[in-house]
C-alpha cells in the first residue's frame, strides 16, 4: 500500500519505527535472533559496548506522574499522556531526541525515584515533567548524583533558560545591566525556584519572589524547604506584604503563577517603563495588551499567539541534545546559562526589538547552535564523558532534524 496524506496511522502523535528494513527471514535472523546473541555477549563482557551496540544513547525517558500537567493540576498520569506525547514529538523533530513517554501511576516521590532508577539502562537521559512540587524538588534531589546518566526537571530548566533568554534579549534591547533591575518573581514552584537561580547567574542581584503566602523572607517560618532556600537568596530588604507591595518600584515583573492576577495598577506601581514577563497559560497573571497599556515598555507572554514567546520548547530539546552527545553527568545550571545565550543569539541585533525579543521555534539555526553551546558547557565544567570536536554536536543535531523531517514527507496534516 502506498503511503501518502491519505493513510491513516491510527490514534496519538508518536510511534515507534526500526532503523533497519527487514525484507526476509535472513534479515529477521540478524535483527532478531540468534544475530541478537552475539551483541548480548559481547555487551555481558564489556558493558561500555552498550553505548555503541544500541539505541540507548539518543534514548530519553520523558516521566510524569500527572500531578502538575500543563496548567490543569493534578489531573493524573493518563489525563498526562497527551502532553507527553507532544513533547515527545518536539524533541524529535526539534533535535533528534528519541523519547519515550512514561506516565507513571504512583503514590510517592519515594516510588517515581525507584522506577528512575530501575528503568536507567535503558535510557542515556530521563526528562523529569509536570510533577508538582515539592514532590519534584524530593525527587531530584534523590536523583541527582545517584543516576549515571543525566536528569532534569524540565518544568525548572527548561522554563528557566527560556525566560533567561528572552530576558537577556529584552536587557539588550532596553540597553539595561541585569545588575541594575529589581525583580519580581510571581510563583515559587518549580519554574520560579529555578528561575531565581537563573537570574542570579546572569547577574540580577535584587529579586524578590512571591508565592501563596506574600513575599518570601528569611525571618518568616516557611514549610518547604526550597522556600526557605529561595528566601535565603532574595528580598534583601525583608520586604513584607503580598503581590502588590512586592511590584512597587520593580523593574521586572516575571509571571509564574496563575491567570488574572496582575492588575493594571500594579503595572503601573513598577519603576518607569518596566518589563512583563506574565507566563501563566493558558491566561497570563495580565494579558499582554493591558500590560502594554499600564505602561509595560516591553511584554513577553508564555503563548504562541502574542508577541515575544517565552516557552520551554526553545530550549529544553537542546539541553538534552548537548547532554547526550557528551554523555554529560548532569544538566548544570551554568550549562543552562549558555543555553540562554545562544537562544538569546538566534535573534539577530537587526531583528532585535521591544515586539521580537524570543526566536521562532522554526528556526533552523536555533536547537543546532544551543545543542553546541550546551556541550561546550558541558565540557569546561567537566561533566562531559565524552568530547567530540567543535560543531560536531551542532552538525549532528542538523542531521538528526533533517533525517526526522524527511520521514513528514509523507505524514498527514494536524487536524486532518
Amino acid at each position: 500500500m502506498a503511503f501518502g496524506r491519505d493513510v491513516y496511522y491510527g490514534h496519538g502523535k508518536i510511534e515507534i519505527l526500526p532503523k533497519v528494513i527487514v525484507r526476509g527471514v535472513e534479515d529477521i535472523a540478524i535483527a532478531f535472533t540468534p544475530g541478537v546473541g552475539h551483541v548480548v555477549r559481547a555487551i555481558s563482557e564489556r558493558p561500555e559496548l552498550l553505548h555503541e551496540h544500541t539505541a540507548k544513547d539518543n534514548l530519553i525517558a520523558l516521566v510524569t506522574d500527572g500531578t502538575a500537567v500543563l496548567g490543569f493540576g493534578d489531573v493524573g498520569p493518563r489525563a498526562g499522556m497527551p502532553v507527553m506525547e507532544g513533547k515527545s514529538a518536539m524533541f524529535k523533530l526539534l533535535a533528534g531526541v528519541d523519547c519515550m513517554p512514561l506516565c507513571l501511576d504512583v503514590g510517592s516521590g519515594d516510588e517515581l525515584v525507584s522506577i528512575i532508577k530501575a528503568l536507567e539502562p535503558t535510557f542515556g537521559a530521563f526528562n523529569l515533567e509536570d510533577v508538582a512540587a515539592p514532590r519534584c524538588f524530593e525527587v531530584m534531589e534523590q536523583l541527582l548524583g545517584s543516576l549515571p546518566v543525566p536528569i532534569m526537571h524540565d518544568d525548572q530548566y527548561g522554563t528557566a533558560t527560556a525566560i533567561t533568554a528572552v530576558l537577556i534579549n529584552a536587557l539588550k534591547v532596553l540597553d539595561r545591566k541585569p545588575a541594575d533591575q529589581r525583580a519580581v518573581i510571581c510563583g515559587c514552584g518549580a519554574a520560579g525556584t529555578a528561575c531565581v537561580e537563573m537570574l542570579l547567574l546572569l547577574g540580577v542581584e535584587d529579586i524578590v519572589v512571591v508565592d501563596q503566602l506574600g513575599i518570601l523572607s528569611r525571618d518568616q517560618e516557611l514549610t518547604h524547604a526550597h522556600w526557605r532556600r529561595v528566601a535565603e537568596q532574595t528580598n534583601k530588604p525583608c520586604l513584607k506584604g503580598g503581590l502588590a507591595e512586592a511590584m512597587v518600584g520593580a523593574d521586572l515583573f516575571i509571571g509564574l503563577s496563575v491567570g488574572g492576577i496582575v492588575t493594571q495598577d500594579m503595572v503601573r506601581s513598577m519603576n518607569s517603563d518596566p518589563i512583563v514577563f506574565s507566563l501563566a497559560n493558558p491566561v497570563p497573571e495580565i494579558m499582554p495588551d493591558a500590560a502594554s497599556a499600564a505602561g509595560a515598555v516591553l511584554v513577553a507572554s508564555g503563548r504562541f499567539d502574542f508577541p515575544n514567546h517565552c516557552n520551554n520548547v526553545l530550549a529544553f530539546p537542546s539541553l538534552l541534545r548537548g547532554a547526550l552527545d557528551t554523555n554529560a553527568k548532569s544538566v548544570s545550571p551554568n550549562m543552562c546559562l549558555a543555553a540562554a545565550h545562544a537562544i538569546a543569539n538566534d535573534v539577530s541585533e537587526d531583528e532585535l526589538s521591544v515586539s521580537n525579543i524570543s526566536p521562532s521555534p522554526m528556526s533552523d539555526t536555533l536547537y543546532p547552535d544551543v545543542a553546541e553551546a550546551t556541550a561546550r558547557a558541558a565540557i569546561k565544567e567537566g561533566l562531559a564523558r565524552k568530547i567530540p570536536e567543535v560543531g560536531v554536536v551542532a552538525a549532528n543535531t542538523r542531521r538528526l532534524r533533517g533525517l526526522a523531517h524527511e520521514r513528514q514527507a509523507c505524514l498527514p496534516e494536524l487536524g486532518g
